[in-house]
């Protein structure tokens, strides 16, 4: 099967080893992984800030670039709900607004093909146990898109439990915000603030090693939260465990 990555822009610039594991991991699968070039940002940022038009130039890109593609991965539940949740209202919005159906036309091909990583490896490929060793104590945050706007549901949770080595312990109040947001961080600084605190204690009750989530963004604002409190966990993207093996811990 033939794939493309679409990487994110908080992961191709700040998080590379993110799509390096998803990578590996598709790879090892049997999954032949092509990385567009021309990818740039899904228009997220900008339609929840409210500069709905100014996103649409980027969702008709993506759909340019992406549109030859049987499926597309990325390791990004936030992103992933903009593609598959979002996509169609721009196009009923432009509709709606009298513009015609050019948008919605233009994006609905790679709607259903945009998949998260964790959904893609259970519900595509069939599997939950995809060969990986993590020797650690790990607990997991469902964040917000990949909980409500993808509902992702047990997957990553069954993916982990298939890990060999790694104790998986359960997260008091997984599903509240960590307080990231996107903008929100930025629009309300001491209420997301608090919420992170809060994520990073209910996490550190369990004394696990590592955190582990979908998104890098979530996981910048948690690990951020982390390093301000001092503790001494790690947060980690779910695709760099489910990408480890026991060949590459004894290196």
């Amino acid at each position: 099967m033939r794939v493309a990555l679409f990487l994110t822009c908080v992961n191709d610039t700040l998080y590379p080893d993110t799509g390096r594991a998803t990578t590996r991991l598709l790879t090892r699968l049997g999954v032949e992984v092509d990385f567009p070039m021309a990818q740039t940002c899904c228009g997220q940022a900008h339609y929840n800030t409210g500069y709905r038009h100014e996103a649409e130039p980027l969702a008709r890109h993506f759909a340019e670039v992406f549109r030859d593609y049987e499926a597309i991965v990325t390791p990004s539940g936030s992103c992933g709900a903009m593609v598959r949740e979002l996509y169609p209202r721009m196009g009923a919005r432009a509709r709606a607004e009298g513009r015609g159906d050019g948008l919605a036309a233009t994006l609905a091909p790679v709607v259903p093909r945009t998949y998260e990583l964790t959904e893609f490896l259970v519900d595509v490929l069939g599997v939950t146990d995809v060969g990986a060793y993590y020797p650690h104590t790990v607990t997991y945050h469902p964040t917000c898109h990949g909980l409500r706007g993808l509902g992702l549901g047990d997957r990553p949770l069954r993916l982990l439990r298939a890990v060999k080595g790694l104790e998986l312990v359960e997260l008091p109040g997984a599903e509240e915000c960590c307080g990231f947001g996107g903008t929100f961080a930025v629009k309300n600084p001491d209420v997301s603030a608090a919420m992170g605190a809060d994520k990073v204690r209910n996490a550190e009750s369990t004394s696990a090693e590592v955190l582990c989530a979908g998104d890098n963004s979530c996981l910048m604002h948690i690990g951020g939260t982390m390093a301000r409190l001092g503790t001494r966990m790690r947060p980690v993207h779910i695709a760099e465990i489910l990408a480890g093996t026991e060949e590459e811990a004894a290196a």
